[in-house]
This record gives structure tokens, C-alpha cells and sequence, in this order.
């Protein structure tokens, strides 16, 4: 229910409701949610508590649908001419397709978009730099065409004439399918940037591309910017010319112990089991790791019945030689390398020991919020610890700390409200009996 930044949206179906591709399971307002679509036809078995594509493994509500084979799907209308329909119009279009950021985040696209401000450029983000990824290499090399004609839709939501198509300089085949699509777009530029890792985060292309600085817990529309991934160009073009929900992704499937690794268009809500069942998945046995994302940033899966999610880029099936496991965790030695390799400038030492000692408020005075999850320090930690693990789950118990306080505020504000009420009825009755009693005395 939940694959993006927010709230879940409100379920809308049932056990035992029939339902077909790009039929929306869940509804929810603009800026509260976004909903999620059946990937096939099918019945909807269960509606309960499941395992999800978390860091935390923690269990959250799952929507079961057992596929009937047939993939039939709702009737879909797309729009011509996307320059003849209100800003209002479009949005909401991209919203009702459920579409979030398919780089790694998931941002609810259209909210993104609603914010009313100045924007200087448009940047599309197909710079993949992590490791073994390359989802996005084939989209581009593949569907440029469609990719170009989605960034120019968001270029003219975004009420701007100048964009960005950035993409790393090992991706030669890509760059020249974008190359050749570019010229009848004349609006953008293509930049093609040096391969080092994480230039891919937001705020690091930003700084590359422009040499502008995001604030701290700020975002890049503060400083008149705004980024699209290509699969979110991708998806946009699909949901506006020819209204289409968002149903698949790209997701790279590799490791050496796959006998068929590849870019596969995969359906959203496939469990990952049978998802490596079609790829060849050899397991070592209790060894074996299947992570979702690429080694850096990515995270080892609790078991296979976690469903592939909007934000699913790769799933990684590496061998103990190809990967070794983690080694046991060893105190810290003080060396300072976590600092040293950190793109955001942060203090991971100190983050570390905030998060262990679970003091939210001396996290976020260290910036928590700040840390892209990139894994560099973890990478160089002769200590073997896992940083990262440690801030993804203080910032998911920050983030549930933050929803059960607005939730107790709401209803502070609302028992505030009916003693406020209770006291003004009462003080109305009172008047009323004092106005009745002089009456009286009168007459």
C-alpha cells in the first residue's frame, strides 16, 4: 500500500473483488498518498499485515491478488495534444497513475510538481552510478523517444523553457540514442557527466551539473530546480499520452548466482521469488543473500515473498565469492574514514552512536536527514559496521514518531475544540435562563 514518501491511501477494495490491470486498489487526495493499481486481472485474496521492501523488514498492509492469466485491463484514454489541457488537468492525471520518483526515494511526482514557485531548470537524472544497475541504461537506450517526450510534460508543468538530460560517460549507447532524439527537443541539453559514485544523488548532480548547493533539510526547488529520473520521464509520457497507471518497471535482475541475468519489465507487487524463478535463481543454501538495490545501496531481503515496489531498480543475487557476506560488527576504532568518503559532509561516527542510543533529537541537530543512504562509509569501515542500517532505522522510527505525534496533535486540537463548544453551549444556556428569569421578574 505504501511504496512512496507519505501517508498509504485508502484502500478500496475487498477480499473477493475482481479487479483488472491499472484498476486503483486504494484512493487518496493530492498530498495525502498516492494510490497503488492491480498489475494484472485477477482476485484480491487477502488484505492484511506482510512483509515489505523495507530495510526494517517491518511488516506493513499487503493486498494479495491471485492472477487469472487473462491481463485484462480497464479502459485507458490518453490526450493528444497535452498543451490544450489545464495544469490542473495533468497533474491530476499523473497523480490518479500513481506515479512516484522511480529513482530511489519515491516522491509522489505530482505533489512535486504542485509546489508554485520559480524554476530555473528541469534536470533529468539517468545518471546510474551504482554498481551492477543498469535498469535505467536500457530504458534510455531503448525508449529515448518516450523518455524525452515525459521530461518535455514535465518541463511544461514545471513552468519552465530549460532542461537537463544528464547521463554518465560510461553509457555510450544511451547517449547516442538520446542524442538522436534531442534535436526536436531544442528546450533541452544533454550533459554527459564523469562515472564516479554517488554522483547519482540529487543533491550531488545538482552541484555537478549546476554549482549550486541544496540548504540543508531543504529541497532542490529552493533553489530553483527541479529532477526527474528517467523511469519517472518514462512513466509520465505513458500515464499522459496513452493513460496508463503505473503497473511495471525495469529492474535489473544479476549476480552470479542467476542464470539469466538481464533488464526485465516486471510487474509491480511480483514477489521476488517468482520474480528469480524466472531468471534461473541458484541458492547457496543459508548463505545466500538476495538483496534489493545494488551493493551499495541496497538492502538484504528478510525472505522472498517481499513484492517487487515502485522504487525496486535491481534485485541481487551474488555468490559468497562475488559478495562477501558481513562480517561480524566490531567496535569502532575512531579512524575518521567514514568522514572522509561521506558526500554530504556529515559525521557518520557521531550519527552511529546517536542512532544506537535512539536520540532522535541529537540526530536531527546532526542533519540525519541529510544522508543519501550511499553506503561509502559502510564500505570503508574496517570495523564492519553497518552505518547505514542503523540510520535507515532511525529515520523510519523518526519518521513514525513524527505520524503518531500529528495524529495525538490532531486530536488534542480536536477534544480542545469540544470543550471550547461544551463551555460556549453552556454559557448560551445560562444566558438564555438569566434572560428568561428577568423576564419573569418583570412581568
Amino acid at each position: 500500500l505504501k511504496q512512496h514518501i507519505g501517508g498509504p491511501a485508502e484502500i478500496c477494495v475487498a477480499v473477493g473483488d475482481r479487479v483488472l490491470r491499472g484498476q486503483a486498489l486504494s484512493k487518496a487526495a493530492l498530498g495525502q498518498g498516492l494510490p497503488i493499481h492491480a498489475p494484472t486481472s485477477g482476485t484480491v485474496t487477502a488484505i492484511g499485515p506482510g512483509r515489505i521492501a523495507h530495510p526494517s523488514a517491518m511488516a506493513d498492509i499487503v493486498i494479495r491478488i491471485a492472477a487469472d492469466g487473462k491481463d485484462e485491463s480497464v479502459p485507458q484514454q490518453g490526450i493528444t495534444d497535452y498543451t490544450q489541457v489545464s495544469r490542473a488537468e495533468l497533474l491530476e492525471r499523473i497523480f490518479q497513475a500513481g506515479i512516484a520518483g522511480l529513482g530511489g526515494a519515491g516522491f509522489p511526482t505530482a505533489q512535486k510538481l504542485a509546489l508554485q514557485r520559480p524554476i530555473d531548470y528541469l534536470i533529468i537524472n539517468g545518471v546510474e552510478c551504482e554498481p551492477y544497475i543498469s535498469a535505467d541504461d536500457r530504458l534510455m537506450r531503448e525508449h529515448a523517444a518516450s523518455i524525452l517526450d515525459g521530461a518535455a510534460i514535465l518541463l511544461h508543468l514545471a513552468g519552465t523553457t530549460k532542461g537537463l538530460v544528464a547521463v554518465e560517460d560510461n553509457k555510450p549507447e544511451a547517449i547516442a540514442a538520446l542524442r538522436e532524439v534531442i534535436a526536436d527537443y531544442p528546450q533541452f541539453s544533454l550533459r554527459v557527466v564523469p562515472t564516479k559514485y554517488p554522483s547519482g544523488g540529487e543533491k550531488q548532480l545538482i552541484q555537478l551539473l549546476t554549482g549550486r548547493q541544496v540548504p540543508s533539510k531543504g529541497l532542490p526547488i529552493d533553489i530553483g530546480l527541479v529532477m526527474q529520473n528517467v523511469g519517472t520521464a518514462y512513466a509520465v509520457s505513458r500515464a499522459i499520452r496513452h493513460g496508463e497507471a503505473l503497473t511495471e518497471r525495469v529492474v535489473t535482475v544479476t549476480g552470479e548466482n542467476v542464470q539469466q541475468p538481464g533488464n526485465y519489465w516486471v510487474r509491480i507487487g511480483t514477489p521476488v521469488a517468482t520474480l528469480l524463478q524466472q531468471a534461473g535463481f541458484v541458492s547457496e543454501g543459508e548463505q545466500q543473500r538476495v538483496i534489493m538495490g545494488g551493493p551499495m545501496m541496497g538492502f538484504t531481503l528478510p525472505d522472498l515473498d517481499v513484492p517487487v515496489v515502485k522504487i525496486t531498480n535491481c534485485v541481487l543475487v551474488p555468490s559468497t565469492k562475488e559478495l562477501a557476506p558481513a562480517q561480524q560488527e566490531m567496535p569502532c576504532i575512531r579512524c575518521g574514514a567514514c568522514a572522509d568518503v561521506c558526500p554530504a559532509q556529515l559525521l557518520p561516527q557521531q550519527l552511529q552512536w546517536l542512532a544506537k542510543a535512539k536520540d532522535y533529537d541529537g540526530l536531527e541537530q546532526q542533519n540525519l536527514f541529510d544522508c543519501i543512504d550511499c553506503g561509502a562509509c559502510a564500505y570503508v569501515c574496517p570495523s564492519e559496521i553497518p552505518l547505514v542500517h542503523y540510520y535507515r532505522k532511525a529515520k523510519a522510527e523518526i519518521r513514525n514518531l513524527a505520524r503518531e505525534k500529528a495524529k495525538a496533535e490532531v486530536a488534542r486540537e480536536r477534544f480542545e475544540a469540544r470543550q471550547q463548544r461544551l463551555e460556549r453551549e453552556k454559557e448560551e444556556r445560562l444566558e438564555r435562563h438569566r434572560k428568561a428569569a428577568e423576564a419573569r421578574k418583570q412581568a
